[in-house]
């Protein structure tokens, strides 16, 4: 067995509560490494097309990666992989918090559950004895996710449903600790199959190949990691929340329901602000994470507890024009206690004070104003009233009471909290991601609007160059199981350190802008060369085998193209890679006429990506992938 991994991967079937446990495949180990992509190709071949996402059909996959369960800065994450409900293409999502970790102790590297259960089940896994129960979780249904954990036991490692997966709300999340699996509707996947919670737990210890070398190289990671100025002083000084100011100020903050890219009250729902008027105790990380990014503040009524990241401060706040810190703080205990995304919820919620104020739906919430947010956010959990019609997510909302062309979602997943017409790459990211409008899959807008040392947003140059080279190695970093913002490090602190309109600044400015050609070299040639990086070196280390960024762009493109093939055989087509109307038609720059110009950047992207005109991958680039269909 290939170093790094617990070489097992456990079956749970629901409905006849059996389970089994087989070797993990090393051929799908080394094409696709672990995670994502190792759950992309499972539900791809495992799975027949066209199934009910909520039906038994469906698998749902958590994987873990050969990083996970080891003390390397930021590895300790897992992915969900299923059918999504809330797009019917694929749906995955990572989730920080102590389950990976819980996952490979137990000596499990995949858990595939299928089928479902009659009743409300639990499941406790042990790993020592290699033993699985099935619990009755009657008496934990209806219950909230902070409740549910509490009840389970703090020193266990959980993964956890609340009453939104229990309902079926097609974007309802899985809960680890205080950190959520959100996007896609996995935890309506958990609701359907009555799986409550599982637990796992177990002694086993990670074999790495080579761990002298690793220990070292991790010292100098974490060591690296605390100096820098993003991941040791803006993250942990202010957490994701830090970059609202700088989003607003480059126009690019969602807006009352996307309609702007600047809010006059951004201040008050900054990272910034929180640190200096909401902050509370001691600052929190998932396991063996230096970074602290996690923000611990009060709200009214439940004492200390997880404060907002920079989506929900964004979509919660100023794209429902709240400018009240404390209204965020509250909404965003409630939509993790209740178990669903906040990136969607907010996005929903902006969609529906749209349509109420058009008159084309009767909802009892108005941009501005705080009052009902919170009894509506629980309606939308429990489906009743008119949440039960918000809980369908925007998509399903505007095909019913119409508002298409300020409907803000791509494939059904509503958009993250980067306006892309001030991010014309993201915009490129968004409209061809697989999972939907999603910045996790690229983070694109880091490179061009929102970091050290961006490019022109408005120039079209390296706008599909980026975006390919960066969903590329997302797909990769989210399979070894890895937090996205270990590519914080990639610019280094010499680079944070230029003066910003400076002579050096802007010539780097202008080397990155036209980086062009080295970019497509690297994307399609994907040259061997030895480590470089963490991801590199700690993949080396851990498994024995040679890994380069060429690797990582290799392997991350064949878990794209696999994820493509996978869409197109649900039916989902290239018609399906646009952005809402309201981004590609209605102007938020001064001397633009129209949005995102994205029908002269797609054409790019599929030739880039070696796809023909429809967007389907050409017979020859999955050859040359190995990507098998």
């Amino acid at each position: 067995m290939i170093k790094g991994y617990a070489g097992r991967v456990l079956e749970v079937d629901l409905q006849s509560q059996t389970y089994a446990f087989s070797p993990l495949d090393q051929e799908i180990a080394r094409d696709y490494i672990g995670g994502k992509g190792y759950g992309t190709r499972l539900l791809y071949d495992r799975t027949a097309a066209g199934l009910d996402p909520l039906g038994p059909g469906n698998l749902l996959i958590f994987a873990t990666g050969p990083l996970n369960g080891s003390v390397a800065p930021q590895s300790n994450r897992f992915s969900v992989v299923t059918k999504s409900p809330l797009t019917g293409g694929i749906g995955n999502s990572t989730c920080g918090g102590s389950f990976s970790f819980g996952m490979k102790k137990a000596g499990i590297d995949i858990l595939v559950v299928k089928n479902q259960s009659p009743t409300p089940v639990r499941l406790d896994i042990d790993g020592d004895t290699d033993k699985v129960e099935f619990i009755d979780a009657s008496a934990l249904w209806g219950k909230g996710t902070y409740e549910t954990q509490e009840l389970l036991g703090k020193k266990k490692y959980h993964a956890v449903i609340g009453p939104a997966g229990e309902n079926l709300v097609l974007f309802a999340g899985i809960v680890s600790n205080e950190r959520i699996a959100g996007r896609t509707g996995t935890g309506a996947v958990m609701g359907s199959k009555r799986l409550k919670a599982i637990t796992v737990r177990g002694k086993r210890k990670l074999e790495m190949e080579d761990p002298e070398a690793f220990k070292e190289y991790t010292k100098w990671v974490r060591e690296m990691f605390r100096e820098h100025p993003m991941l040791g002083d803006k993250l942990a000084a202010c957490g994701t929340g830090n970059i609202v100011m700088t989003t607003n100020g480059r126009n690019i903050l969602p807006t009352r329901n996307f309609k702007y890219g600047h809010f006059d009250q951004a201040l008050h729902i900054s990272g910034d602000y929180m640190r200096d008027h909401e902050l509370v105790g001691t600052k929190s990380s998932c396991i063996h994470c230096p970074v602290t990014c996690g923000r611990d503040v009060e709200v009214a009524g439940k004492g200390r507890v997880k404060g907002p990241e920079y989506e929900t401060l964004a979509l919660l706040g100023s794209n429902l024009e709240i400018g009240n810190l404390k209204d965020v703080d509250a909404w965003n205990y409630l939509a993790d206690d209740m178990g669903m995304d906040t990136i969607s919820l907010g996005v929903v919620l902006g969609f529906a004070m749209e349509l109420s104020e058009r008159g084309m739906l009767d909802a009892p919430v108005k941009f501005g104003d705080p009052e009902g947010v919170s009894e509506l956010i629980v309606d939308i959990a429990h489906r009743k009233g008119v949440g039960n019609d918000l809980a369908d997510g925007v998509k399903r909302m505007s095909e019913r009471h119409g508002g298409h062309e300020f409907a803000i979602h791509v494939k059904g997943l509503e958009l993250s909290a980067y306006d892309p017409r001030g991010s014309y790459a993201q915009g490129v990211e968004y409209a061809t991601t697989n999972r939907g409008g999603d910045h996790t899959q690229g983070a694109s807008m880091y490179l061009e609007s929102t970091g050290p040392l961006t490019i022109n947003p408005h120039s079209l140059k390296l706008k599909v160059e980026l975006p390919v080279m960066q969903q590329n190695l997302m797909c990769t970093i989210n399979s070894m199981v890895l937090c996205m913002f270990s590519t914080y490090g990639m610019i280094p602190k010499q680079v944070h350190d230029l003066a910003p309109g400076g002579f050096a600044h802007k010539a780097a400015a202008w080397a990155l802008e036209h980086s062009g050609p080295a970019l497509r070299f690297i994307v399609t040639k994907r040259p061997k060369s030895k480590p470089m990086l963490w991801y590199e070196k700690w993949l080396t280390y851990i498994t024995g085998s040679p890994f380069s960024m060429g690797h990582l762009q290799e392997i991350g493109a064949r878990i794209f193209n696999l994820e493509r093939m996978y869409n197109l055989r649900e039916g989902l087509r290239g018609t399906d890679d646009t952005l809402p109307p309201r981004i590609l038609h209605e102007p938020t720059f001064k001397g633009m006429t129209s949005g995102h110009p994205l029908h002269l950047l797609l054409p790019r992207y599929y030739e880039l990506r070696g796809w023909d005109a429809a967007g389907v991958p050409r017979r020859e680039t999955l050859q040359e992938l190995g990507v098998r269909v």
